[in-house]
């Protein structure tokens, strides 16, 4: 299946800001079942664009406006073919538990098994853990499985229930949560049962037939787990699903810190609103190149005049 994706992404200041840079996590990935066809990134007011491999092999492009500007709109078009994943096994031989400690002691995969930014281990976390109905004689991957239903079980889907640096704790006090919260959780569980995991961050086609609560037109995150003979596992929480063909890989990370889909800075007294439109289509389907911006963080009032004149932005992942 062919996708094309377009993302539009748009800062609006309250006053021209003197200076923007930013960096930019958006190509998708070309490995195993992805394919990268085609890829291009337009930025207005105009910049030189550079880019860079991560460790993690994300592609990461950055840019510097330095002239005064009111509005900066970054628009990310690419052409991605997927392919279906192999069909999982209903169960893993409940001896993988050792495989794992072993691939643990030799350091396979060892930052994807510690804390991180967003990965903390906590009481609250702990407390949480401890009241989920988790049976622990089950193999690791009916684990996974039983884990991202009770995930999803547990929490509500509420858009913008909490913010881009809200911590683990917010979501799992109010209960609800968005895909970046989801994924954090079943992280830092995941993690503390010894299993490699790390967040994925991009695109989810909605289908006329999923049940999905992702909200169309933002982008999206979920988990991969490392597992003895299978490899690396997609997981969606927030939508109770395996992630399949129609899980759009751009970056992965140790959790979002590491892979925000925009991060950056601008010099200048200003507040800044963002607003974010994304369309994910198969080919086949007529691209409408409409953007419907939907305000995913409103102005706030300006500045007192004794802030610090450089400010950081970013967005959420929904």
């Amino acid at each position: 299946m062919l996708y094309s994706i377009r993302h539009v992404t748009r800062f609006r200041y309250s006053v021209p800001v003197r200076e923007s840079a930013m960096a930019l996590y958006m190509q998708p990935r070309t490995e195993a079942r992805q394919r990268l066809q085609s890829f291009q990134v337009q930025i207005q007011p105009h910049a030189q664009l550079f880019a860079y491999s991560d460790y993690l092999g994300n592609a990461v492009y950055h840019f510097d406006v330095p002239g005064a500007h009111e509005t900066l709109t970054i628009t990310a078009e690419s052409t991605v073919e997927m392919a279906d994943p192999e069909p999982l096994p209903n169960a893993l031989p409940s001896s993988d538990w050792g495989t794992l400690r072993d691939l643990a002691e030799r350091g396979d995969h060892w930052d994807m098994l510690q804390n991180s930014h967003y990965i903390r281990s906590s009481d609250i976390l702990s407390e949480f853990q401890a009241s989920l109905d988790l049976d622990k004689n089950l193999d690791p991957l009916s684990a996974l499985k039983t884990l991202n239903t009770e995930l999803f079980s547990h929490f509500d889907y509420v858009p913008e229930a909490t913010n881009v640096d809200s911590p683990i704790a917010d979501a799992l006090k109010n209960g609800k949560s968005v895909c970046q919260d989801f994924a954090h959780i079943m992280i830092a569980i995941v993690r503390s049962q010894g299993i490699p995991c790390r967040y994925v961050s991009r695109y989810v086609f909605r289908s006329l037939d999923s049940d999905d609560r992702s909200i169309e037109g933002a982008s999206h995150a979920w988990i991969e787990a490392y597992l003895p003979d299978l490899g690396w596992v997609g997981f969606d929480p927030t939508n109770n699903v395996i992630a399949a063909e129609r899980h759009i890989r751009v970056a992965v990370g140790r959790d979002y810190a590491d892979v925000p889909p925009t991060r950056g800075a601008f010099k200048g007294d200003a507040a800044s609103e963002l607003a974010v439109a994304v369309t994910v289509l198969p080919t086949e389907a007529p691209a409408h190149h409409e953007d419907f911006l939907r305000i995913v963080r409103p102005m706030p009032p300006a500045p007192r005049p004794e802030q610090e004149p450089f400010q950081q932005q970013e967005q959420q992942q929904q």
